[in-house]
């Protein structure tokens, strides 16, 4: 990675440490929101091998919009139009009833770009993993299942983005007792 990557890579970081700063995840620690989307771009990093700066700028930036004050215009004027294409593909509209949204991540999922399949990949496989770790707080042994389940269904819609990652997530699958 060159130093101007790496450069654009840390602000991405930055921006959404900021845009997070006051945000901690449901775990019984109330870890600090930020390692979530730290966490998805190290799993695209390390576990995928994605070197592409705009597609790790994306998976940092991914909750944004979403769960911030951030627009997808300020995403673009700061990042670049790959960038902001990728964070929306991946944002959710909270506009929209949770189980509709939910509904839209399935029906959609086939049709993202790769780039987008690959955070949304990094994404379940990072969010599966923690509540392997541990439940949220306020939700019962049955909502995870729900979530597991869920999550396949989003996943089957990303089929041959990464295999690398989609082994990681079968396998989550499978010792849940889902498989296909």
């Amino acid at each position: 990675m060159s130093a101007p990557e790496a450069v654009r890579l840390l602000d991405a970081a930055d921006f959404a440490a900021r845009k997070h700063a006051s945000q901690r995840r449901k775990d019984p620690d109330s870890t600090p929101y930020i390692n979530h989307p730290i966490g998805v771009a190290q799993i695209l990093a390390q576990e995928a091998g994605i070197t592409d700066v705009v597609i790790l700028q994306a998976a940092l930036l991914h909750d944004t919009v979403e769960d911030t004050n951030t627009t997808f215009s300020e995403i673009e004027e700061r990042f670049g139009e790959e960038v902001k294409r990728i964070v929306e593909e991946v944002t959710d509209d909270k506009r929209l009833p949770k189980m509709e949204r939910k509904r839209l991540q399935i029906e959609h999922a086939a049709h993202c770009s790769q780039a987008a399949k690959l955070v949304k990949l990094a994404d379940k496989l990072y969010n599966l993993r923690d509540l392997n770790r541990c439940t949220p707080q306020g939700w019962s042994e049955k909502r995870v299942q729900e979530y597991f389940l869920w999550a396949s269904e989003v996943v089957k819609g990303l089929h041959g983005a990464n295999p690398v990652l989609e082994e990681k997530l079968w396998l989550l699958f499978k010792a849940r007792g889902l498989s296909d």
